[in-house]
């Protein structure tokens, strides 16, 4: 059996084709293909939690699999989606719940949950209503038609030259956001989409008219590249989810410690403090593998638990894939050393079971899975 080092970089030595090998997988294979065909066929809640092969496949995506049996814990955040802060699933420890919602936000886009794209539904939303602020008919042949050129065209934008080349969609989109293409500046439009949203300090966020920071949201191409016009967060972003899950899943059947930091790999760019990280306990277990601190540790006052993690880490290191890795090589080595391969590997599948809520006993959890939906 090949140790804890050498599985992980064997693994992430080429990322794509070991999560071409799980698709492979004719199980994988199987049941992504009947997501695929089946996912934007879902047009409600019900529809979606009654559909076991489906909602099955959603939870696992987003390492919820062992609270797929919970469909009306499930329906409540679903119903209550994201938008408001103090929402069912923003209120949970958990923030996979959020996530999930997030993706599957039927509490906001109704019916086109699963076939939601900004610069489809939204856009063409936008730009009905900015036509009947300019004093035309929504429903006007003008309207229509333009509307219809629009769907047929915007999904073949691949980047933001096409978008830009093509003036009739260019008119459209700015307009959809009260934009006029003849008096805007070229230029600036073109670093607004280059610079996307996703930089406090882009270009459309230092503008002090937000308008532009919609524009580039609707048209995120510096996030989504050539997959901005078409990309929907319950597909495609779904089922990659779902490969770096299994991934992750398959390499823990013989070595937990590669699970752990392939999970952690996955999660780092999302750490932005060290509460971040005791709150996951799996992230937590893999920083006291590297610092040598006993799992005892882990009941120390929180407050004083990241007090040592900071003054021993540089919590920046982990957006810094260089530093990130060698991070890695450190928890991999001491892994082993501390679980040598050559001898059975202890289950941590329980580290991978996040706390489920915030002021929500267990008590009322189970209550709550006897709810009809």
């Amino acid at each position: 059996m090949l140790n804890t080092f050498t599985s992980y970089q064997l693994i992430t030595k080429d990322i794509t084709k070991s999560i071409d090998r799980i698709e492979q997988q004719p199980v994988v294979d199987r049941d992504t293909k009947y997501y695929l065909a089946n996912i934007t066929k879902v047009k409600s809640i019900d529809d979606f939690v009654k559909n076991d092969r489906l909602f099955k496949y959603a939870m696992k995506a987003y390492g919820l699999e062992d609270m797929d049996y919970a469909k009306a814990f499930m329906v409540k955040a679903l119903k209550e989606g994201v938008s408001d802060p103090n929402s069912f699933a923003n209120k949970l420890t958990d923030k996979r719940y959020a996530e999930f919602v997030r993706a599957f936000n039927f509490a906001a886009n109704g019916a086109d949950a699963t076939i939601y794209n900004k610069t489809q539904q939204l856009v063409t939303k936008n730009y009905a209503s900015q036509a009947e602020i300019a004093g035309l008919d929504p429903d006007s042949d003008y309207v229509k038609g333009e509307t219809t050129y629009y769907l047929a065209n915007i999904t073949k934008v691949k980047s933001i030259d096409d978008l830009m080349s093509n003036n009739r969609l260019y008119t459209y989109a700015l307009a959809s956001f009260g934009l006029d293409s003849t008096t805007e500046d070229k230029d600036l439009i073109k670093s607004v989409l280059q610079g996307g949203v996703r930089n406090p300090d882009s270009v459309a966020n230092k503008m002090t008219d937000k308008t532009y920071a919609a524009l580039a949201s609707a048209f995120n191409f510096e996030a989504y590249g050539a997959n901005t016009t078409t990309i929907n967060p319950a597909q495609q972003p779904t089922v990659d989810k779902y490969m770096r899950q299994t991934l992750e899943e398959d390499a823990g059947q013989s070595n937990q410690g590669v699970r752990l930091a392939l999970y952690f790999d996955r999660k780092a760019p999302t750490i932005t403090n060290w509460y971040d990280v005791l709150a996951d306990t799996a992230l937590a277990s893999v920083v006291r593998t590297v610092l040598g601190l006993p799992d005892s540790f882990a009941t120390a006052d929180v407050d004083k638990q990241a007090q040592l993690f900071e003054q021993k880490l540089d919590i920046s290191d982990f957006s810094d894939p260089e530093k990130l890795g060698k991070f890695l090589t450190r928890f991999t080595s001491m892994y082993e050393i501390n679980n040598p391969t050559s001898s059975a590997v202890t289950s941590v599948s329980v580290l991978f079971s996040q706390p489920i809520t915030v002021g929500i006993s267990t008590d009322l959890m189970m209550a709550m899975q006897k709810l009809r939906f």
